[in-house]
């Protein structure tokens, strides 16, 4: 599958963006104090995927960029926004809108990630407004994830995936060799895996999470 089956939520000329999860502030992904957006709904179902219950195709939680770059810009000392997933290009104008409109209330820097190597998107983007949000997106981390190929380096999943500077803005952050660091915020009895983690570390949060899901059923 390469995208041609998504049909995004719009409504008023502009597309809702289909949220999996929000993280309002890490320094996981990416340098400095970050807001995370993951979007629900993947075309590549990567085995070993971090998040499988982010890649099918059913509306979790629309918002519309205008609200939800209010909510990112709340923390005034964040200072870049990463795009995730699920893939992020199947909600391209919807990512763009929410860069354009956070910029113009702060200089904010932008990362993404994108199962797509950045030729295909420039050539035949997978959907709407491909060429709205590269224009907005500092860098860009291209290609499928291969768990044979995740040395547990840098912020790429996999060896096989590429660093784009797209800018000038974070060309002094090494995204390849840089450690790796992993949070786990919790809220509301549900635990979150924010960054790339190592074979040891996702194992330690499934088996977390499973223990958070556990203590959560038996106080209700």
């Amino acid at each position: 599958m390469d995208g041609s089956e998504y049909t995004p939520w719009a409504t008023g000329g502009l597309p809702l963006l289909n949220i999996a999860h929000l993280c309002p502030a890490t320094k996981a992904l990416g340098p400095g104090l970050r807001a995370v957006v993951w979007v629900q709904g993947c075309c590549f179902r990567c085995p070993g995927c971090i998040a499988p219950e982010w890649i099918p195709y059913r509306i979790a939680h629309l918002v519309s960029p205008e609200s939800l770059a209010e909510k990112l810009l709340a923390n005034p000392e964040v200072e870049g926004f990463t795009f995730s997933g699920g893939e992020p290009m199947l909600q391209a104008a919807g990512l763009a809108r929410l860069a354009q409109i956070a910029r113009k209330k702060r200089d904010i820097s932008i990362i993404c990630y994108t199962g797509f190597p950045l030729e295909r998107l420039q050539e035949n983007p997978p959907a709407p407004g491909v060429p709205d949000l590269l224009s907005q997106i500092d860098v860009l981390i291209d290609g499928p994830y291969v768990a044979t190929l995740n040395d547990e380096r840098g912020l790429r999943g996999s060896t096989n995936q590429r660093i784009h500077f797209l800018s000038d803005r974070l060309k002094g952050f090494d995204f390849e060799a840089c450690p790796r660091t992993v949070e786990i915020h919790v809220l509301e009895g549900e635990a979150l895996l924010v960054g790339v983690p190592s074979k040891a570390e996702l194992a330690a949060f499934l088996n977390f999470a499973k223990q958070v899901r556990i203590t959560k059923s038996k106080g209700e």
